[in-house]
């Protein structure tokens, strides 16, 4: 059982690291509030809320994962390199895909509710 309170643990610890070392997970983590919000005022389908958890979801994978490289990468090396510049922007593009991927989502699904 110590094992599984230890997991969580460092869970939990994996959580406040992203919060402290990314804003941006902050700023993704406001919008889908909002975004979940007004799912519940315009009252969404079942099917609506799958697209729309999954949208919110990747991005908030990817963003802890492209933290997670670019911390990799500055344990490393703290020089700048090509190949370090290269793997920090293409995980950040990574992110960039997951946002824009959400915000397609979000205008299929709520361009309809407001016309």
């Amino acid at each position: 059982m110590d094992k599984v309170i230890q997991r969580f643990r460092n869970t939990f610890n994996g959580c406040i690291a992203l919060f402290k070392k990314d804003t941006n997970f902050l700023i993704h983590l406001i919008i889908a509030f909002i975004v979940i919000i007004i799912s519940f005022a315009i009252g969404t389908t079942q099917v609506e809320w799958l697209f729309i958890i999954s949208a919110i979801m990747i991005v908030f994978i990817t963003e802890a994962v492209n933290t997670s490289i670019e911390t990799a990468v500055d344990l490393v090396t703290r020089k700048r390199h090509p190949l370090a510049k290269i793997t920090k922007d293409v995980s950040a593009f990574a992110v960039l895909l997951a946002s824009i991927y959400a915000l397609i989502v979000g205008f299929i699904i709520f361009i309809p509710y407001l016309f």
